[in-house]
């Protein structure tokens, strides 16, 4: 059997997925049951839209249960107060000046279960985020970006 591959998870980001469980668990499951209930007393089952739609939105909430368990099965947390701030790392906050916006952006460097571009949380698998990890304060790192190669300095690492 394969090794399943480990998944880095803040603390933060472990808190949200098991919050998403219990509620899978304890209102969706219910609510689809009901739904199922409700399609299943209006009589024919081949031609009652309510049911398929049911039955298929069960089938995504179980999914995303085995999803979950597993991810979570399968989590490594990151211990904030190990986190090394001499270099980026996984768990760091970055603040950075991108030179060909000329502007500084700030990332948190976070497991590809948790990446999240738009709340500047970026994967350490992204193509950016392996560019910096090792990176120190000072360091000018080159990483391909939507636009083309794009080229940060490290002004700040942090916790």
């Amino acid at each position: 059997m394969a090794m399943e591959k480990k998944i880095v998870l803040t603390y933060e980001g472990m808190q949200r997925m098991e919050e998403e469980l219990i509620q899978l668990k304890t209102v969706k499951r219910k609510v689809v049951a009901q739904k199922i209930k409700e399609a299943r007393a209006q009589g024919d089952l081949s031609e009652n839209a309510e049911y398929d739609a049911a039955k298929e939105e069960q089938g995504e909430i179980e999914t995303r249960i085995v999803e979950l368990e597993k991810m979570l099965r399968n989590a490594e947390v990151i211990d904030e107060d190990e986190i090394n701030v001499d270099h980026v790392a996984l768990g760091n906050k970055v603040r950075l000046y991108d030179e060909e916006f000329e502007e500084e952006v700030e990332y948190s460097i976070v497991g590809s279960t948790e990446a999240n571009p738009v709340e500047g949380k970026i994967s350490n698998e992204s193509p950016v985020g392996k560019a910096l990890i090792g990176a120190k304060v000072g360091d000018v790192v080159e990483a391909q970006t939507p636009g083309g190669i794009g080229r940060f300095k490290v002004l700040e690492i942090s916790r």
